[in-house]
């Protein structure tokens, strides 16, 4: 409903205090830290950057471990846990864990050392592997490999290329005999060979080896191949063994996973902490913090700090020219859409906040595009149980839900307006099953049967939310006494679209293509088309008023009278409540038709069961999708287009930023 009143907050403290009054302020999360005030020759900032780099770090690895331990210990969890909210626990419990943080963090080096060794121990297996794969040619070798001969003889063993058979290797060195060849094993890549000849033939034989594609193996040893593959076989079990056991050490720390994610979160607060230390300037005894608070928590921090520490807080107001961040306050209905606003941007400096008046509008064009009530009823009944049922959920989430309920009790309202009920899933069934036609009728009209109807009230639904763009626009002209603005801006506008739509309403044509029931009398067509001329003249005459240039001026107005046309096709992008309207209607029907495709009885029944669930699943899902995306739309390109430029900066406190635990604080009477 509004922008909260910001004030700017000083508090200076003695810096033996510092810890407990950061804290303190942290956990109360209602004041942004800044630093306006420059450093002297007496207060000075201090330079954290060594200690944040730590902390740093230690968030870092704790977030390693608890990877890890979702590795090897993956948490049992439903999907819907994360509904729950994070842990509450209290300051006492954050104040003693300082106690056990150290050996927490040796915990965390403990899982990140044993997933290293993992990951060596790991590639020690694919060595080993690669060694004894590259032996297994040689298993029929009963010598070692890197035998070389003896006294009077040399050894040749090694691989040649291809498969060859004893009589071609013999073949291919005959000029080199005496020798001793043996083929150890033979495969279409290879064939591995020991060549036994005399010591003062070895050059030649060597050499008429190379010439064939000889190479010597890769793998070698002082021991037969049979013996090493013995060795490394075993030397695999005992790494494979370490792997499992570093694993079961991993599974067992799983115990710890509360305490690394408490660990976490602590070391991330005490990280927001040293970026507001910082911030501050401080001299040998004291320091002095500054920021923005909303003028309703001053109380609260005035309580929370009077009753446990000697310090001097000042409010002031803020300047015209300062930063001032934005906090928006909003009622329960419209407040699920302040993150739909801020998703735009906040106010900018003199905006009012529009989410009061957003919400009307988003809420029934959400249930327009949507416009089923069985659909409406599902979602109220989803979002109404999780809200129920999971009151500590975080407050985004919560918000969520609770604007898709909203849209729901709309989406339910429009259907029962349109006759709509899983489309006409009523009709179909009472037809296929029962042979009796029965139907839910619509307390106004079908779209699909009135489609230029439905066309018509979209667009007078649009010429609303347009007009009520402008009125936004209206009183925050007034808010800011621009009165001048007020009248050249607004209302001249708006008496040129009334006059223009009466001026159509008095024309039979233009009401013959709506289907409107009543034509205005010619004299209102002519009244509002004088007024219409007087509109634009206005508007020509002061939309250049800036200018000093008369001809500037005059050709401003005119391009700000061309923007009418801008409006024509701000109304037609309301056609989408039709279009997204009769897509669900049309969808739904076409999928109770091919459910009852089969007719009745037990397999037309089943067949029906199993269309009508997966068919408005999948439509519930992607139709709830567009309206969203759609709405969206036409609040941020026409409604916000009428008045709302943003701009504003959002209020960022200085609070308890974890992932895992929230922290309560004692509550202090404003």
């Amino acid at each position: 409903m509004a922008v909260l009143q910001m004030q700017r907050i000083s508090i200076c403290a003695l810096k033996k205090n510092r810890k407990q009054i950061l804290e303190l302020l942290q956990r109360l999360g209602v004041v942004e830290v800044n630093d306006v005030i420059p450093e002297d020759s007496l207060f000075k900032k201090s330079d954290v950057t060594k200690g944040r780099t730590l902390l740093d770090k230690n968030v870092n690895r704790a977030n390693d471990a608890l990877g890890i331990l979702d590795t090897y210990a993956k948490e049992d969890t439903s999907m819907l846990s994360v509904l729950n909210g994070r842990t509450e626990v209290s300051t006492t419990l954050y104040n003693e864990f300082y106690d056990k943080h150290d050996e927490v963090l040796r915990v965390i080096n403990q899982i990140i050392s044993l997933e290293r060794s993992i990951a060596e121990n790991k590639a020690k297996v694919i060595n080993l592997q690669l060694q004894m794969e590259a032996l297994k040619p040689w298993m029929n070798l009963d010598i070692p490999i890197d035998l070389k001969g003896t006294k009077s003889t040399n050894v040749f063993i090694g691989a040649l290329p291809n498969e060859w058979t004893l009589d071609t290797v013999y073949e291919e060195l005959a000029t080199y005999m005496p020798m001793h060849i043996d083929i150890i094993s033979t495969s279409r890549e290879q064939t591995c060979v020991l060549i036994v000849c005399l010591k003062e033939k070895s050059d030649e034989v060597l050499e008429g080896l190379r010439k064939i594609g000889f190479a010597k193996p890769s793998s070698a040893g002082k021991e037969p191949p049979v013996k090493q593959q013995e060795e490394l076989e075993n030397q695999l079990n005992l790494v494979k063994q370490e792997i499992e056991n570093a694993k079961e050490t991993i599974s067992s720390l799983a115990s710890r996973r509360e305490d690394i994610q408490f660990f976490t979160d602590y070391d991330s607060m005490r990280t927001e902490k040293y970026d507001v230390i910082s911030n501050l300037v401080q001299s040998k005894n004291v320091f002095v913090l500054t920021g923005y608070i909303a003028q309703k928590d001053a109380p609260l921090v005035e309580k929370a700090f009077g009753d446990n520490f000697d310090v001097a807080i000042e409010f002031e107001s803020v300047d015209e020219d300062d930063n001032v961040p934005v906090v928006l306050k909003n009622n329960s209905f419209s407040a699920p859409l302040e993150g739909v606003v801020e998703a735009f941007s906040p106010p900018g400096k003199g905006e009012i906040d529009p989410t009061m008046i957003m919400s009307l509008f988003y809420y029934m064009l959400f249930g327009l595009m949507l416009s089923d009530a069985a659909y409406g009823v599902i979602m109220v009944l989803g979002c109404g149980i999780l809200l129920l049922k999971y009151k500590k959920m975080e407050e985004n989430t919560k918000n969520s839900l609770k604007m898709f309920l909203y849209c729901g009790i709309s989406t339910i309202f429009w259907g029962v307006m349109f006759g709509s009920y899983f489309g006409d899933v009523v009709d179909v069934v009472s037809q296929t099953f029962f042979g009796v036609h029965k139907t839910i009728p619509a307390l106004w009209f079908y779209p699909v049967n009135e489609p230029m109807r439905m066309l018509t009230f979209s667009m007078v639904v649009g010429v609303i939310h347009l007009f009520a763009g402008l009125g936004m626009k209206l009183h925050q002209s007034f808010k800011l006494k621009q009165y001048k603005d007020a009248f050249y801006d607004v209302v001249s506008w708006y008496l040129l679209l009334i006059s223009s739509i009466l001026v159509l309403l008095s024309t039979q044509l233009f009401v013959d293509i709506l289907g409107i029931g009543f034509t205005l009398p010619p004299v209102v067509g002519k009244i509002s088309g004088v007024l219409a001329v007087v509109a634009s003249i206005i508007i020509i005459l002061t939309n250049g008023r800036e200018s000093r240039n008369p001809f500037k001026r005059f050709l401003k107005g005119l391009y700000a009278l061309y923007g009418i046309t801008g409006y024509l096709s701000d109304v037609l992008s309301y056609s989408r409540l039709l279009a997204l309207g009769l897509a669900t209607g049309v969808i739904c029907t076409v999928i109770n038709k091919m459910g009852s495709m089969a007719g009745g009885g037990i397999t037309g029944a089943i067949l029906f069961t199993i269309v009508f669930i997966f068919g408005h699943t999948l439509n519930i899902g992607i139709n709830a999708l567009g309206a969203y995306v759609h709405t969206n739309r036409l609040q941020y390109v026409e409604f916000f287009g009428k008045f709302f430029e943003g701009g504003g900066r959002k209020f960022n406190p200085f609070n308890v930023k974890t992932k895992y635990y929230k922290f309560k604080e004692k509550t202090y009477d404003e």
